[in-house]
């Protein structure tokens, strides 16, 4: 009878055993690892978004794209390590921003002309990684939903860069510049996404991120005594909205 007992007991293991595998297989709520491409819009928000002579932390940045890489690996149920690897360009200076600046200087420095020049746009990449925990919707049973955080680098390829002459002179020795940036600085992100299954394998992704920088280092040339507008970092604040495709591994 023991024997007996024995015997079915690990015959109804096996057969849960098998049903719970069964079962996983066919989960549809199981999130799977994925790469994936997107693109879309990068919006400027706050002091990088603002045009104001007075504010040292002004960035006069404008809408712009991004476009990238995505990926992440479950490693227990829903939660995975998430990475981002994007381009953004986030435009260049217009004419209403350098007769902002032409004014302001002529102000800052007592002078009745000063001719602006402008030149470089906004190109920088971003690198970031960190946690995910992704469900599926209460509502809709083929929406998932991702939550992220994450951080890591942006680097800037170049910023607009401006030459001030005074009193319509060229001569170098009557110029101030601020410089085009090339620096790294030290980035966070948090994010949203959308997933609409394409079949077994594709999804659709619709997300949408916040992304946050203390600031990109700025020189400046011939300013050694610096009065009126004198900037050495750019803080950088976007809000990205991208469509994009992943593939489940």
């Amino acid at each position: 009878m023991k024997k007996t007992l024995t015997i079915l007991s690990v015959a109804l293991i096996t057969l849960i055993s098998f049903k719970a595998k069964a079962q996983d297989a066919d989960d549809k709520s199981i999130v799977k690892s994925y790469i994936g491409i997107f693109g879309g819009a990068s919006l400027p928000t706050s002091n990088f978004s603002e045009g104001d002579y007075q504010n040292y932390s002004s960035g006069f940045a404008k809408n712009g794209v991004t476009i990238g890489f995505t990926g992440a690996y479950y490693f227990f149920k829903g939660f995975a390590i998430a990475g981002t690897f994007s381009y953004q360009d986030q435009g260049e200076l217009n004419a209403n921003d350098v007769q902002n600046l032409s004014n302001g200087y002529n102000i800052s420095y007592d002078k009745d002309v000063t001719t602006v020049i402008a030149v470089n746009r906004y190109h920088n990449f971003n690198l970031l990684l960190g946690p995910q925990y992704s469900f599926n919707s209460f509502i809709f049973k083929n929406l998932g939903l991702d939550l992220g955080a994450s951080i890591g680098v942006i680097k800037s390829t170049s910023t607009p860069s401006f030459t001030m002459y005074f009193d319509n002179s060229t001569d170098v020795n009557t110029a101030i510049h601020q410089l085009s940036s090339e620096a790294k600085a030290f980035a966070y992100s948090g994010s949203i996404g959308f997933r609409y299954p394409l079949g077994d394998k594709w999804d659709v992704v619709l997300r949408g991120s916040y992304i946050g920088s203390s600031g990109l280092a700025i020189g400046n040339g011939n300013n050694p005594t610096p009065e009126g507008r004198y900037v050495t970092s750019i803080p950088i604040t976007e809000v990205q909205t991208t469509l994009g495709i992943s593939l489940k591994l």
